[in-house]
Order: C-alpha cells, then structure tokens, then sequence
C-alpha cells in the first residue's frame, strides 16, 4: 500500500515536471488601445518616467515605495528604479531605444523574485490617432514554467496594462 502510493506521488510530479517543461521558453503579453492623440505626445508620456505617476498601474500599488531616476531626463539611458516593501517589490527598467513610433525598456525585477523582460510600447499613427500597443516579453526558465502551471501571468499581467493604457489614454487626450 504505502509502495503504491509513493508510485502514485512520483508518477503525479513526473506529469507536472513534464507538463512545465512541454510550456514554451518565451513568452509575450500585450495589450492594445487607440488614443486621440499623435505618437510625439503620446511617447512623451512613455520615455520620461517622471510622467509615469500619471499614468502606470503600478506607481499607486505601494504608497511608501522609494524611487529612484538616473540618466537623462528622457529617452535612451534614462533607469528608473523602485524598491517597496509591498506588492510592487524591487526592480529597474532603463530605456534602450526610443523613437517616434518605438520605446524599447530593460525591465529588470529583482524582489520578490527575480527576472529580466523587455517593455515594448509600438505607436502605430492612424489619421489623427495613434494605436499603442504595449506587450512585455521575455524568457521562461524552468521554474518560471512551473510557476506557470498555477499562476497565469496573462491574467496577473493583461489587466494591469489595461488600466495603464486607459489612464495613459485620459494622460495623452487632455
């Protein structure tokens, strides 16, 4: 009995580890919206993280989180950088390409776990609109792939940039 059961807790967490493996090596999430606005207004929100307090669904997460800017004001070289003790954790991005209708972020998450993804902000003029999209993407180690088996960083993820793109929408219009 006690042999049929420990076969049975192998066989179950040889299916997961398989299961995790099988998962892909990268991922990608992103979300889209149209903004009544040109691309130039529109990037001045992105590339400056000063102005990110008007708009990112993470800087009211944890009202006591420490920041930090290093850098230019703006664009290629500008770090943010944030340590809370909270939800929004520890971590830096840093702007390494930035264009009229591009904002690439080294996205660096230090606490409470870490990992290393790239932010990608594509505006795309349409008339007197412009559509931005925003998607963040990286690789997948192992644990990460396992971790992937109980937490759906889609749906952890995808409302956040929701909120953030409708805030930076309402930021971009006024």
């Amino acid at each position: 009995m006690l042999v049929t059961i420990g076969l049975v807790v192998i066989a179950l967490i040889a299916v997961v580890l398989i299961l995790a493996a099988r998962r892909p090596n990268h991922f990608r999430i992103e979300r889209a919206t149209t903004i009544a606005a040109p691309p130039e207004r529109i990037v001045a929100l992105i590339d400056d993280f000063h102005a990110w307090g008007q708009w990112s669904p993470w800087e009211t997460i944890d009202p006591t989180m420490a920041r930090t800017f290093e850098g230019p004001e703006r664009g290629v070289g500008a770090i943010y950088g944030w340590t809370s003790t909270g939800k929004a954790g520890t971590g830096r991005m840093e702007i390494l390409e930035d264009g009229p209708t591009k904002v690439l972020i080294k996205l660096d998450f230090l606490k409470p776990f870490e990992a290393h993804n790239q932010a990608i902000f594509t505006l795309e003029p349409q008339g007197d609109a412009t559509r931005v999209v925003w998607a963040m993407e990286g690789g997948q180690p192992f644990m990460a792939k396992l971790m992937g088996l109980i937490f759906n960083m889609e749906k952890m993820v995808g409302p956040d940039f929701e909120k953030g793109l409708a805030s930076l929408k309402v930021s971009a219009e006024a």
